[in-house]
């Protein structure tokens, strides 16, 4: 089984797949998120600051879309989500990955961005350790999914991370605990992190796993509603209190600080009850892909 699935992965068309997947990530935005800003400016006052900021968001948007090329120039941290059957090679996964950002590097759908931390030498494809992130998780299913995320730096410079109790926030461990340092989390973003944002939030687990864990949050939709009741009423409450902050988009003023809010929680042990928060720019560059047995594949996201 693995030989046979391995050359799955290898054939053209898998590559071609997610080579697609990552051109048009770079250069178009979900429709719930361009959904999302479009009642955004639509809610502004007229005249505001505001409402101009999110007026050039989509013309952005419609221009990238028409020319099939970069939202922006920092096309960020390619991040992939693999859902796949038993006996699939993840080796060869994350070379079929690997090779789709290289091309979509040489064909200028992705800015040169994985540099050597200790050389400063930067890799010249968005090849280097551990870039891109490849991220993989079995299922019941013969198909492959592949959901990628663009993470770009600006967003990921404003992540938090707490740890509860928080006595300078007066945060216990609670719900209200999470809610008061995630608002935290905003209003020390400000305008850092191109806003209007969108978190993933992870509440528990350890301090690695939350950030991922908080990653996979933003692969939900903006317009579902958690299964968690408790956490659906959370993530309401939160983003409706962030957008009476008066940040804005860009941090400049407006009803729009946030888009969306996304929490999801892993158990934890007794001593630690740490509250993750991943901040994503209003370019919230994510896309997803079925690839079928016999090859072929859609997009579903």
């Amino acid at each position: 089984m693995q030989c046979d699935s391995t050359h799955r992965v290898e054939q053209p068309a898998f590559g071609e797949a997610v080579f697609d997947l990552v051109r048009r990530t770079a250069c178009e935005l979900p429709a719930d998120v361009e959904a999302a800003l479009k009642r955004a400016h639509d809610e502004e006052e007229l005249d505001s600051t505001a409402r101009t900021i999110l007026a050039l968001f989509l013309e952005n948007m419609a221009l990238a879309r028409e020319k099939q090329a970069p939202l922006c120039q920092d096309t960020g941290m390619p991040l992939f989500f693999v859902r796949l059957p038993p006996g699939l090679s993840h080796r060869a996964l994350r070379r079929v990955c690997e090779e789709a950002v290289a091309r979509a590097t040489r064909e200028e759908y992705l800015r040169h961005n994985a540099v050597d931390p200790v050389t400063g030498r930067n890799s010249g494809n968005n090849v280097g350790k551990g870039f891109p992130g490849v991220f993989f998780e079995e299922w019941d299913d013969d198909a492959i999914s592949v959901a990628l995320m663009l993470k770009g730096g600006g967003s990921e410079n404003v992540g938090r991370q707490y740890s509860l109790p928080d006595d300078v926030l007066e945060a216990g461990r609670d719900l209200e605990g999470i809610r008061r340092v995630v608002l935290n989390a905003v209003r020390r973003a400000e305008g850092k992190g191109c806003p209007p944002g969108i978190l993933g939030v992870c509440i528990g687990a350890d301090r690695g796993s939350g950030y991922v864990h908080s990653k996979h949050q933003l692969l939900r939709r903006l317009d579902d509603v958690n299964p968690d009741p408790v956490l659906a009423q959370l993530e309401d409450r939160i983003l409706r209190e962030a957008n009476t902050l008066g940040i804005g988009p860009l941090g400049l003023g407006g009803k729009t600080t946030l888009l969306g809010v996304k929490i999801g929680a892993l158990h934890r042990v007794p001593a630690s009850y740490f509250v993750t928060v991943t901040y994503m720019c209003w370019e919230h560059r994510r896309r997803e892909i079925r690839i079928e047995a016999d090859g072929a594949w859609r997009f579903t996201g």
